[in-house]
This record gives C-alpha cells, sequence and structure tokens, in this order.
C-alpha cells in the first residue's frame, strides 16, 4: 500500500508581512470562497490585498472583536478593506472587500502624510 504524502507547500496562496509586523495569511482554498461567494469584485486582486496590508492608509480594531483589524487602503475612488484575525504574533484574513466609507472601530495606525 502506498502512502499518501499531502503537499502543504500549495496550501497558502500568500502571506505578507503587515505593517503591524504579524505574518498574514490566507489559503488558495480561502481566498476562492472570498472572491467566488463573499465577494466577487475581489477576485483577481491579490496584489492589492497584499498591499493593503505591507502598506495601508489607515487600521482599525473591530468593535466587537478586539482581536480583528481593519487594514484599509485607497483605491480608485473607495477604499479597499482587508479584515484580519491577529493570533500569537501571526494572523489570517478573513474577507476582503471595496468600500466607499472607512467602518467604525478605534483606529489604531495611520498612514504619516508627506510633509513638502
Amino acid at each position: 500500500m502506498q502512502a499518501i504524502i499531502k503537499n502543504d507547500s500549495n496550501k497558502n496562496l500568500f502571506q505578507v508581512k503587515s505593517v503591524l509586523s504579524k505574518q498574514i495569511k490566507t489559503s488558495k482554498e480561502y481566498w476562492q470562497k472570498i472572491t467566488v461567494i463573499k465577494h466577487p469584485s475581489i477576485k483577481g486582486k491579490e496584489k492589492e490585498a497584499k498591499k493593503t496590508l505591507s502598506s495601508p492608509d489607515m487600521i482599525r480594531v473591530s468593535n466587537s472583536d478586539k482581536k480583528v483589524f481593519l487594514y484599509y487602503r485607497k483605491y480608485r475612488k473607495n477604499y479597499l478593506c482587508v479584515v484580519a484575525r491577529h493570533e500569537n504574533g501571526n494572523g489570517f484574513i478573513i474577507t476582503v472587500y471595496i468600500t466607499n466609507k472607512i467602518k467604525e472601530g478605534k483606529q489604531i495606525w495611520q498612514k504619516q502624510k508627506n510633509k513638502n
């Protein structure tokens, strides 16, 4: 009988170090769930999601869960929001969506404006 070897190298779609020094990841399977079921408008926007985590305009903490962080970055006339849960120095994406306004929650980080 031949052993079945599970290949976990294909499991993660991406992992990004956030501006808060957390390693945030998502799997191919979960990204597909986000882009097919939850928010189809996000399909093909992996690069934008990664950039939002590594270089956001603003970060807020959820009012309902202090381990959930909302990363915002300007996207065209709206914002791209990456919602991630932080645990033990790492994290994972809960969802990603485009919104026209920043949601409630305590602001904990904001990009510094250039002084020119």
